[in-house]
């Protein structure tokens, strides 16, 4: 107890200056709305702490000059969130400030920047050495206000630089608040100018931050200081290379053969790919259909300056994912010898007038969204004849986009699936539908060969699902079959025939895009998540697919499943499901931070206490088996024997008691513990 007065006595001493900046701080704040959410760990400090610490932190470049002498002086402030003055060194304001900047220029007539801040890397082991745009922090500050000040860069820019030409500063740091228990505080920020004083008309702006963060959710670099793509692309240039490898650091290279790992040519021909220490060669973009789904990260109406840039082919942008295709010799490009990038237009313009050709639309085409697809639209219209060991029978339509009648018979795969009760989907049972019958308007139904249990009660579900192969391009060298599959639909239906009640809803397939932007498994026949469920249930394991050698059987749980997958490679253990053959999820990781449990939820569905009625869940190859429904999704992530011991101990015969302690008003609820 001694030993925590006197740290806290120390740190009162240490900060007794600021009482009347921390009196205005806790002014301001009690005064207006809080400036963090909660998913940060300053939305549940103590009032007192953040009127003292003022948490967080911003750093706004403001002004830049480069002298006659090519000195080069970057003014800048230091803030929390409401644009209080912080103290760079920690003595007049809580928490030791670092920050380091970065000086390059755009030359004129290119469109990458070339670093002035520079090192010199080598590797003992290759015996390379490389020149790399890099960040310095040994020049000199000067406080000029509160919380603003100079920084004079200990490098100067040449003689010959180009004042009419577009220069950057950059600058990232973080403010260490752990002693407060508030993590570390990060930010970056980027100033353009133009020496001469005109007006900045050239940048290097592709890809948004944003865009990014839709995946990464926040994107942080380096040891998490460099969170936004327009500081990254000052260093990750082609003068930047790594001497490990080799390999350049360029960012549209480094980039495009990071996303695309384990699908690049030379991986694949047993040639891992790597930065440093970093091994890239098992990676892969989430987003389908892979990195052929350009768009996923040049997305168009976004405010990017160039976002039309990856319509512009190069052979350094093209060849870093075509990584086999040898430009001096023409090998793998139709034996065409490509010396410069003049003609690459050529013959790779933005859109041909043929699908699957040689165009940069048409070289990254998806089949599931080809313009020659006529479409597959399904409807559910009703479900009649229901009740208790009843057979149900459902009334469908079957269109093309155009409203045009289909056959059932003409679909390739055509299936019902039908789960209950709807309260926590026990069961199902799937019926190839391809023989239902009607007047020929598109309209079918099919009676059900399985009866309803003769215990149902409440609500059950019907989904439908399939697909037609149609042929694109017939009689062309390009003819392809694609699978036109249509959009999921379900519909809900009470065994009593009073009003029927959904399955509630934790996640939605909008989310699941952010990142897979189409999101479509199994054929491609499963793309919404309310039909997923149906399958994957709480009962449901891979027992019927998994050898007799491979068991026990794996839990195929929605939640345990999805929670499990997206951990992958953190789980401690390999997380693999058999179907014909074994998926193993030991390598996969999620892009994002999976504390932000709103990244998949919906409506705070993670919130705790779950329904009442929730089933406990199968997991043959858990700590516990069966477990409860909050368990089951909470040790999918946390999968030590000691959390399943902490669930158990939490367990009794009547229930889980996880919401006393995890309930959104405890001390340790879901936002708290996962905050960031």
């Amino acid at each position: 107890m001694n030993r925590v007065h006197s740290i806290f006595g120390g740190v009162i001493a240490r900060f007794a200056g600021a009482l009347v900046l921390t009196f205005l701080a806790a002014t301001l704040i009690s005064a207006t709305k809080s400036p963090f959410n909660e998913h940060q760990k300053a939305y549940y400090a103590d009032a007192n702490t953040v009127n003292f610490v003022r948490p967080g932190l911003v750093i706004k470049i403001t002004a830049a000059e480069i002298a006659q002498d090519g000195t080069i002086t970057a003014r800048f402030k230091l803030t929390d969130p409401r644009g209080l003055g912080l103290d760079r060194l920690g003595v007049t304001t809580p928490g030791v400030i670092s920050v380091s900047f970065i000086a390059a220029t755009i030359p004129a007539n290119q469109t990458q920047y070339v670093a002035y801040t520079t090192r010199v890397r080598s590797n003992a082991t290759t015996g390379r050495s490389a020149v790399q745009a890099t960040a310095q922090s040994d020049g000199v500050f000067q406080q000029v206000g509160d919380g603003e000040y100079t920084y004079t860069f200990s490098v100067k820019a040449p003689a010959t630089l180009d004042r009419s030409a577009t220069h950057s500063i950059g600058a990232y740091g973080n403010r260490n608040l752990t002693e407060f228990d508030l993590g570390t505080n990060r930010d970056d920020d980027v100033f353009n100018f133009v020496p001469d004083g005109s007006e900045v008309k050239v940048t290097r702006d592709v890809i948004k931050t944003a865009t990014c963060n839709k995946c990464h959710d926040q994107l942080a670099l380096h040891g998490g200081n460099r969170r936004s793509v327009e500081l990254c692309v000052m260093c990750h240039t082609p003068q930047t290379s790594d001497p490990a490898t080799g390999n350049t650091v360029d960012l549209k290279v480094m980039v495009h053969k990071i996303h695309t790992g384990k699908e690049l040519p030379s991986v694949k021909a047993g040639q891992p790919y790597g930065i440093g220490n970093a091994d890239f060669s098992k990676f892969g973009f989430p987003a389908a259909p892979g990195t052929s789904n350009c768009l996923a990260c040049h997305e168009q109406g976004k405010g990017a300056a160039q976002q039309d840039a990856y319509l512009k082919p190069s052979r350094v942008a093209c060849g870093s994912c075509h990584d086999n295709v040898n430009f001096a010799t023409g090998e793998n490009h139709a034996d065409l010898p490509q010396v410069t990038d003049n003609q690459c237009g050529t013959c790779h313009v933005p859109q041909g007038e043929l699908e699957f050709d040689v165009s940069i639309h048409g070289a990254h085409q998806d089949l599931r969204f080809s313009r020659d697809l006529p479409g597959t639209v399904f409807e559910l219209l009703r479900v009649e004849d229901v009740g208790p060991g009843k057979k149900p029978t459902v009334t469908f339509t079957i269109k093309d986009k155009k409203g045009n009648p289909i056959k059932a018979s003409d679909m390739a795969s055509l299936s019902l699936v039908r789960a209950g009760p709807s309260s926590d989907y026990a069961g199902f049972v799937s019926e190839d539908v391809r023989t239902a019958i009607g007047p020929g308007d598109g309209t079918h139904s099919w009676t059900f060969n399985a009866a309803l249990p003769a215990n149902a009660t409440g609500s059950y579900t019907v989904g439908i699902e399939g697909y037609r192969n149609v042929t694109l391009l017939p009689g062309t060298k390009q003819e392809r079959v694609a699978r036109d599959a249509g959009g999921n639909k379900v519909i809900h239906f009470a065994i009593d025939g009073s009003k029927a009640e959904p399955r509630r809803q934790v996640v939605s397939v909008d989310k699941c895009n952010a990142c897979h932007a189409s999101l479509s498994l199994h054929t491609n026949r499963r793309n919404a998540i309310e039909m997923c469920v149906l399958c994957h249930n709480p009962n449901q394991t891979d027992m019927a697919r998994r050898p007799a050698t491979a068991l026990p059987a794996q839990s195929l749980d929605f939640r345990t499943m999805i929670h499990r997958i997206h951990t992958g490679k953190d789980l401690g253990f390999d997380f693999s499901t058999w179907a014909s053959t074994e998926h193993s999820f030991k390598e996969v990781g999620f892009p994002g931070d999976r504390r932000n449990c709103g990244a998949c939820h919906v409506n705070g569905s993670e919130q705790l206490p779950l329904r009442t009625n929730l089933l406990q869940v199968t997991d043959p190859r858990g700590h516990l088996n069966p477990v409860g429904p909050t368990a089951a999704a909470c040790l999918s992530c946390h999968s030590s024997i000691q959390a399943a011991s902490h669930a158990l101990a939490n367990t009794t015969t009547l229930a889980e008691s996880c919401s006393v302690c995890h309930g959104p008003n405890a001390d340790f609820a879901i936002n708290r513990v996962h905050a960031r």
